[in-house]
């Protein structure tokens, strides 16, 4: 009798503690929804005051940038921004992809187990220290190209590729290696049986295995790119003109903390309006990579 109570007392605790970890599970699951949700009802309501004021192709297609003046065109600021993202991203996958299979595949153990201890670092410093670098040394390095293109010397575009570059190369090296790592070694092993060499086997048969985990690698690494503010700042010159590859450039990340101490009135209003665009920006790259990240578990399946 005195087992049979303890059984059923036991039941109805652990039963007890089920239902609250629901709840709070469910809780910390609405929470995450509500505060997506609050924040972009907050970034429509405080960006869409400007757009709504100068127009939407004003606001968006407009080549001059002068707070001053009354004139907030940010185009130049958009295009500066998918060109960095998209000549970092264009760049850093591929190196990205091969120092992968070199870590998983063709390194020697020690000489992988130092490299992932230095990919680690270099995730782990802050962005203003590689903003940091990047004005005492790369920017510099830039200055002669600029000056054989009678350019004057100033940070560029081309520069701020090269940090974002670097910046996110440990996240595709980290989840492209892991991807890789995960592909069952008899697919590898049949392709070598069937006449194969080493690395055909990899390249054919390994790398696009593991197709969906390097993709998403360049999703988060693109995440960053897209993000990062403090280090382009400091490399990318900050004028907010067209693009060009040896030219200072302003993107969107760096003109709301550049300008936001004195800002106030339109200005500050134009401010939340980049940090709107910026908003659509991310959350449309993100779901297009969603996409393709599940059209391509589809086509793995």
């Amino acid at each position: 009798m005195t087992n049979k109570t303890s059984i059923l007392s036991g039941r109805r605790t652990k039963s007890l503690v089920e239902r609250i970890m629901n709840i709070i599970f469910l809780v910390c699951g609405l929470a995450s929804v509500v505060s997506v949700v609050f924040m972009t009802v907050y970034m429509v309501v405080s960006g869409g005051a400007i757009i709504a004021e100068t127009g939407v192709f004003r606001f968006l297609l407009g080549h001059v940038w002068n707070p001053g003046g009354s004139e907030f065109g940010i185009l130049p600021m958009i295009l500066s921004s998918v060109l960095a993202t998209l000549g970092a991203v264009l760049i850093a996958l591929p190196v990205g992809v091969l120092i992968a299979v070199f870590l998983a595949k063709l390194s020697p153990g020690k000489l992988a187990t130092a490299m992932r201890a230095f990919i680690d670092l270099l995730a782990g410093i802050p962005s203003v220290i590689y903003g940091l670098l990047g004005a005492l040394l790369l920017v510099p390095a830039i200055f002669k190209l600029q000056a054989a293109a009678g350019l004057p010397n100033s940070g560029s575009l081309l520069a701020a590729i090269v940090i974002l570059v670097i910046m996110i190369l440990p996240t595709i090296i980290s989840v492209s290696e892991t991807a890789i790592r995960s592909v069952p070694k008899q697919y590898e092993e049949a392709a070598l049986a069937l006449g194969s060499t080493r690395l055909q086997a990899i390249f054919k048969v390994t790398v696009p295995a593991a197709k969906s985990g390097i993709v998403a690698g360049m999703v988060l690494g693109t995440g960053r790119a897209i993000g990062e503010a403090m280090a382009v700042m400091m490399v990318s010159g900050n004028a907010a003109i067209m693009p060009e590859l040896l030219r200072p450039v302003r993107l969107l990340t760096a003109a709301i903390p550049i300008e936001w101490a004195y800002s106030s009135g339109l200005h500050r209003q134009a401010l939340y309006g980049i940090g709107l665009v910026l908003f659509v920006f991310i959350m449309v790259i993100n779901l297009l990579l969603r996409q393709v990240m599940k059209k391509g578990g589809a086509q793995d399946e």
